[in-house]
């Protein structure tokens, strides 16, 4: 069984039960002045284990495995099957407590803040995948996907600055940039010949990414 599949279910499975928990549901929530006053580091985690309702869940989970079981699958071939799906679960790990910490920064004397669900670390599953595959074609939106990336990140700002919705979309956009940032990392500092790759598939043009 992938990695992917085990964090699928292991998040439906907590999710499930905080939804009829509330005070589960309360003690794993991203709670900036908990973390701050009460020292309740843990919530940068748990909060992307829960969700707030059942299509909020079926969204975050439809993204994991579509972006996931790819980005997984690319890892295990960087680094072999035990290495690749450690590597693979750090970085999903990872971009939870990432795409939170700005929010953290933000909100760390608000009281009335809180958050929770894995959307900045399914973010970061698409923006890796684009490191991969610039130029693949997403059908939902019908969109390259290197535009559906710049598009993302231009919206996920404006949307952040309106602040009229309940979305987070500042998480989205940082989880993004980590996703980015991290495959940029390894192909700087691990894997060399992984940058001239993403350059040469960017500069190709459409045609030029394969899986």
């Amino acid at each position: 069984m992938s990695i992917t599949l085990v964090l699928i279910i292991m998040t439906g499975l907590i999710s499930f039960q905080a939804f009829s928990n509330p005070e589960m549901r309360a003690k794993l929530l991203f709670v900036p002045t908990s973390i701050k006053y009460s020292k309740q580091w843990y919530r940068f985690l748990s909060a992307g284990l829960i969700h707030a309702d059942w299509m909020h869940l079926a969204v975050n989970m439809i993204v994991l495995y579509q972006f996931g079981e790819f980005v997984e699958q690319m890892f295990n071939t960087l680094f072999g099957p035990l290495e690749g799906r450690l590597v693979f679960l750090l970085f999903y790990l990872s971009a939870i407590v990432a795409a939170s910490f700005p929010s953290y920064l933000r909100h760390q004397d608000n009281y009335g803040y809180a958050a929770l669900g894995a959307s900045g670390a399914t973010s970061a599953l698409v923006f890796a995948f684009i490191f991969f595959n610039p130029w693949q074609w997403f059908s939902i939106p019908p969109l390259p996907a290197i535009l559906f990336g710049v598009i993302f990140l231009f919206y996920s700002s404006y949307m952040d600055k309106r602040g009229n919705d309940n979305i987070g979309h500042f998480e989205h956009f940082w989880g993004a940039v980590y996703g980015f940032a991290f495959m940029l990392a390894i192909a700087i500092f691990v894997k060399p010949g992984l940058l001239g790759l993403f350059f040469s598939r960017l500069l190709g043009g459409p045609g030029s990414s394969g899986s």
